[in-house]
């Protein structure tokens, strides 16, 4: 069957149906590779991925394409479901023959709601679908198709689940496929050296976070690795294949999970001579790290989320606030840059928490953050965290009308507005200090392509936080509103 892999253009800047993990437009547009529906689009003759965001394809656009194809495959996500099941009835109307696949973390959590939602939807694929859609493009019946959900006798059948890819190598390199059909100077994220290529070297992940969607929904918790010649072997056709490259980032879930296994490979990525990023955890050490440095390693992105340990604990992150700060410090021995990315509003969170973790944030001093206001993804323990508690505010959505993060939920004597309030006075005290701010200025003052990149970040930047703060004042003046009415007092002015 002709196939189309889709990343569905949505709200402007968001790329939720791709390999990020945390599906909503950034404060900074960013976009990220569409890596899990690359690997099915290597295995089927005559496929195409479409990558909508990043290549200002438009719905009208993506919906011409209809006809073209015989079967769509739509990676989908929370925020942008309601949006991509318009975008599917419309390309069946365009062509009523086209089968429809949905696949992603909400269809394995809700596979039957999914389905409910629309007939232009044929079937779902739960978990990884790689060798499922491969099967089924290339003629096996779906009911012989695991792991796949689709009506049936006016039911639904549920196919068994088939098993975690064990051999990993066994998958194609997704890069050959970005290079058929995506444009990789397109792909930007600010932290990172643009242009880049971004791909997985393991998958699933051992730790047990409660809040992070991928390992709970889709990839797992059972880790899988790539011979570390698989991995090598695709680093040097990437630096052979796509000129002007700057950087490789290893987006697995934790890259440096196992010591030994780092070490290994990074002894073989050194002969290749190249800068490289990736992922890690404040559990790694030293000599992990320096292995990392000398084979070409620049950036880290770490999940710290939060300064208070008891949040630490309530969220199962498996580290402490004294690993955070031996971690850091090994870094900036040894000259690797950090990403620190931080959330407000994990469970157990209160003024004071947040108080704690802006202060560590300032502590740390890392090159640079994200704050993200925690999100209750279906299938996650922190959903049913809320849930379980009757805090989450079901009949509120989780973005705004541009896909920028709103809170879904809020805690006594914390709510929403304040939730939103709070990310930006983490933004602001961490960045407006003139230590960061010399530092950034002195980058652009001898960058002539970091100057205009700040700018424009700048500018994005500003713009979201005018809507937050909006956002704010409006839910301050409802909640006056409400305590002039109940008589009630008015809290967190």
């Amino acid at each position: 069957m002709r196939t189309l892999f889709l990343n569905p253009p949505s709200f402007e800047g968001f790329d939720g149906g791709a390999s990020s993990r945390w599906p909503a437009a950034r404060e900074i547009e960013s976009y990220w590779y569409p890596v899990w529906l690359c690997y099915p689009a290597g295995m089927i003759p005559d496929s195409k991925v479409l990558d909508a965001p990043p290549h200002k394809v438009s719905i009208d656009q993506t919906v011409k394409l209809a006809s073209d194809y015989e079967l769509l495959v739509l990676f989908t996500s929370t925020p942008g479901f309601n949006v991509d099941v318009k975008i599917v009835e419309m390309m069946k109307d365009n062509n009523p023959k086209l089968k429809v696949a949905f696949v992603g973390p909400p269809v394995t959590i809700e596979p039957e709601r999914t389905l409910r939602a629309s007939k232009a939807i044929d079937f779902v694929v739960k978990k990884e679908f790689d060798f499922a859609i491969r099967d089924y493009a290339l003629g096996k019946p779906l009911e012989e198709i695991p792991s796949a959900v689709f009506r049936k006798n006016g039911g639904f059948q549920n196919n068994p689940e088939a098993p975690p890819i064990e051999n990993l190598d066994s998958l194609p390199w997704v890069t050959q496929v970005y290079k058929r059909d995506l444009d990789f100077r397109r792909y930007n994220v600010p932290f990172l050296l643009n242009p880049y290529v971004s791909f997985y070297t393991t998958r699933g992940c051992p730790a047990q976070c409660t809040f992070c969607l991928w390992p709970q929904t889709h990839s797992g918790h059972r880790w899988r690795l790539r011979s570390s010649d698989d991995i090598v072997n695709e680093c040097r056709w990437t630096l052979e294949n796509f000129p002007g490259l700057k950087e490789i980032f290893f987006d697995d879930d934790t890259f440096n999970y196992q010591k030994a296994r780092t070490i290994e490979l990074c002894a073989k990525l050194k002969t290749l001579n190249f800068t490289w990023s990736c992922t890690s955890r404040v559990t790694t050490d030293y000599d992990t790290l320096k292995a990392m440095k000398d084979a070409g390693c620049r950036l880290l992105i770490v999940g710290y989320e939060s300064g208070d340990q008891q949040i630490l604990k309530n969220i199962k992150k498996g580290a402490t606030i004294d690993m955070a700060r031996r971690f850091t410090a090994n870094c900036k021995k040894l000259g690797l840059t950090v990403h620190g990315d931080f959330i407000v509003g994990l469970p157990g969170e209160t003024r004071e928490t947040i108080r704690k973790s802006i202060d560590f944030a300032k502590e740390l001093d890392v090159e640079t953050i994200q704050v993200s206001i925690g999100h209750p993804f279906p299938g996650t323990e922190f959903y049913d965290h809320v849930k379980k508690n009757g805090l989450i505010t079901i009949d509120e959505v989780m973005t705004d009308e541009v896909g920028h993060q709103l809170p879904n939920y809020q805690y006594p004597g914390l709510d929403r507005g304040e939730l939103v309030d709070w990310v930006e006075r983490f933004y602001g005290e961490f960045y407006f200090r003139p230590k960061v701010v010399f530092r950034l200025v002195r980058k652009a003052m001898f960058d002539n392509s970091e100057r205009k990149r700040l700018y424009k970040e700048a500018r994005e930047y500003l713009a979201l936080r005018s809507k937050r703060k909006l956002f704010v004042k409006e839910q301050r003046d409802q909640k006056r509103e409400t305590a002039l009415t109940t008589g009630a007092s008015v809290s967190g002015d």
